[in-house]
């Protein structure tokens, strides 16, 4: 095995331990027990959930239940208050909070119920309420995640080729509905002696997001996976790495709504490499 072939490797593994621990960690994806749009309560009341939420234009207003108030110790900033009470940004919430998206981890997201967070999410102008639990029975039936040991053949070079501007389609999303998918360019490699395309997002860091199928997908595989090569380099060469395909969050907890690969980005060929699936008790 070449030098560069074992560093890459060692690098996977740890890059593998890592990723296994952000998964189960407290507020990882498989903490995740619901995702409640507002529309579906419009009495202000989610089932499991405390306070009374109701969507306002561009803010959700948070009522606190009567009764439910947390007071004394381990109310402070430091605590989690009353079992059933609400806390945000660290104290007790003692009347209606206008809150707005949550953009932080999950674990400082602003509202607290227990050791529960209850975070704000906004999409395409529909408010949700997503519940994160430590003790959810996908944290405790976590086995770890199937993946194929490191081979430096699915280490690849590409290019990104932007698009003059950028593009939205509308695909299905895990929960059944359909959303926008907006698309920069791009990503060109070649796989099994043959060319290879799959369109991909920019992120805010400038790298780069491609939601894929292939061969595996539904069989020996996930139905579909998440590839995030990284930046491209000046003149649009880019490595992309299919040892490090990613399990989509919905592969960890069914609240997700997670994007299906648009139309082109299922590829003909087996990518046998990667995250497989999520291993259980």
């Amino acid at each position: 095995m070449s030098t560069d072939a074992s560093q890459g490797r060692q690098d996977w593994q740890h890059w593998h331990e890592q990723r296994t621990a952000a998964v189960a960690s407290s507020y990882g994806p498989l903490s995740l027990t619901g995702t409640y749009w507002l529309s579906d309560f419009p009495d202000g009341r989610i089932p499991s959930v405390p306070g009374d939420w109701r969507a306002d234009g561009d803010e959700v207003v948070l009522t606190p239940d009567s009764g439910t108030v947390a007071t004394g110790e381990g109310a402070g900033a430091g605590g989690t208050g009353a079992e059933g009470a609400l806390m945000v940004d660290g104290a007790p919430l003692t009347g209606p909070v206008r809150l707005t998206a949550d953009h932080a981890p999950v674990h400082e997201s602003r509202v607290a119920s227990g050791g529960r967070r209850l975070v704000v999410m906004r999409r395409e102008g529909e408010w949700a309420v997503r519940d994160f639990d430590p003790d959810s029975a996908g944290r405790r039936a976590f086995r770890g995640i199937e993946a194929t040991p490191y081979d430096e053949s699915w280490v690849r070079p590409g290019v990104y080729r932007p698009y003059p501007e950028d593009r939205h389609v509308r695909v299905e999303n895990a929960d059944g509905k359909e959303r926008g998918l907006g698309l920069a360019g791009e990503l060109v490699f070649d796989l099994h002696g043959a060319e290879h395309r799959l369109q991909v997002a920019v992120e805010g860091d400038g790298t780069l997001w491609a939601v894929f199928a292939d061969a595996t997908s539904g069989r020996d595989s996930y139905r579909f996976r998440f590839l995030r090569p990284a930046a491209p380099a000046a003149d649009g060469s880019v490595t992309v790495d299919f040892n490090r395909a990613l399990l989509p969050p919905c592969a960890f907890a069914s609240h997700f709504i997670c994007p299906f690969p648009p139309p082109g980005n299922t590829l003909d060929t087996a990518v046998a490499a990667g995250e497989r699936r999520v291993r259980e008790s």
